[in-house]
């Protein structure tokens, strides 16, 4: 890529960080070379083990985000980076520097705003039994809840259009940021794509920060906050579907009473049955109610996103783009 193409195409590398000084410094550097025009911008969280002089050293811009969590990171980094074309990747070298380029070339011909790497061999080597498990059951229970946009919601491997990022209110404080980019998506019915990538293990010496159950509590509780958020007439749906089952579990042994012998001798037990049903039709008028909320927010979501200029702007078959990654060139059109 030359540097009056740049002024085209502005392009940045966003890597969020925590004690990633092992491979961190062999990051950069890889960028650097697949995207040698690119700003590398690396964000420091708190690290302890000088991850930040190593992406220093390494010629990455280093900032840091005093909050934990890489939500909070990733927060920042949409904030304060202004970018024609986002591209989000970890520091601990499990993704290929290489790759990025293709995500780019993705995003532009498919004129997505999202174009997520997905992780071949993830299930098979996601460093502990527990973590591929856990990513095929929250795979599923994605595509369950929100649609079939995604078949792998927590790669970390994402090129972002400028109009994705400015218009992606990020609430999560951790590792369900992922989870809650590919909900913005789904939710606005953004034009998104996947791509097939090689998923590689960490070096000697990096340790994953992922905790199997704390982590997927955290998800799991995401999902369900979610779903209220977006989904609420099916979300309450299923909570008043829950009081009316009980409801009708308590009421059967009385009303079965009654047609025999034209006697309420349970009136507790009847009682506690009404109030049970009286709660599952107030629960699923609040649906009712809120779906409506959900809807008019996601129209103003719409709005919001469409006044950020696409991101194809400026590209016309006269002007290609070309990006260089050891003496092989390919060009965009």
């Amino acid at each position: 890529m030359t540097r009056s193409q740049t002024k085209t195409l502005n392009i940045a590398v966003l890597l969020p960080c925590y004690n990633e000084a092992a491979t961190i410094g062999a990051v950069v550097r890889g960028f650097k070379a697949a995207l040698p025009q690119a700003q590398i911008h690396v964000y420091d969280n708190n690290s302890t083990d000088g991850t930040a002089l190593h992406a220093m050293l390494a010629g990455g811009a280093v900032a840091r985000e005093r909050r934990q969590g890489k939500g909070h990171v990733v927060r920042r980094m949409f904030a304060d980076i202004d970018a024609d074309i986002y591209l989000m990747a970890d520091g601990d070298g499990t993704y290929a520097p290489e790759d990025g380029e293709e995500l780019i070339r993705t995003l532009l011909t498919e004129r997505a705003d999202m174009v997520v790497g997905t992780r071949r061999g993830v299930h098979s080597d996601a460093g502990r039994n527990g973590h591929a498990f856990g990513n095929r059951i929250f795979n599923i229970l994605y595509r369950t809840i929100f649609g079939p946009d995604f078949t792998d919601i927590f790669s970390g491997y994402r090129a972002f259009s400028r109009r994705f990022v400015k218009s992606f209110p990020a609430v999560s404080a951790g590792f369900e940021i992922e989870t809650e980019m590919s909900v913005h998506a789904s939710r606005l019915k953004l034009p998104v794509a996947e791509l097939e990538l090689d998923y590689g293990r960490r070096p000697e010496g990096s340790h994953s920060k992922l905790s199997t159950l704390k982590d997927g509590g955290k998800i799991l509780w995401m999902f369900a906050m979610l779903m209220k958020e977006t989904r609420p007439f099916a979300f309450f749906g299923l909570i008043s579907a829950c009081f009316m089952l009980s409801s009708m579990a308590f009421m059967a042994p009385v009303l079965a009473e009654y047609f025999e012998t034209g006697l309420v001798n349970r009136m507790p037990t009847w009682v506690l049955s009404m109030a049970l049903m009286m709660i599952s039709f107030m629960v699923f008028t609040a649906g009712l109610i809120l779906d409506s909320v959900a809807r008019s927010r996601a129209e103003q979501l719409r709005i919001h996103y469409l006044n950020v200029a696409a991101p194809s702007q400026g590209l016309t078959p006269e002007k290609s783009i070309e990006t260089g990654h050891g003496g092989r060139t390919t060009r965009i059109a």
